[in-house]
């Protein structure tokens, strides 16, 4: 009994790494339309515990560089 308990705990690890690609992509994607929004990238880093270099990482990679107002010409 106490062994499978064991088993069932790896196989739930097992597929909570599998999503944490999934997972790490939408708060990435939350982080940039966060900023989009006017959000400050101190209080993302706050809020998320990243680091503010990390934050303009994640932005940088969805295409906005931290100081652009995110706002789209018309």
């Amino acid at each position: 009994m106490a062994l499978q308990r064991v088993q069932d705990g790896l196989a739930e690890v097992a597929s909570a790494r599998a999503d944490v690609p999934k997972v790490r992509e939408r708060l990435a994607l939350a982080i940039v339309t966060a900023y989009r929004d006017g959000t400050r990238v101190g209080e993302i880093a706050r809020v998320t515990g990243y680091g503010r270099e990390q934050v303009r990482r994640i932005l940088r990679a969805g295409g906005v560089e931290a100081g652009d107002s995110g706002a789209v010409d018309a």
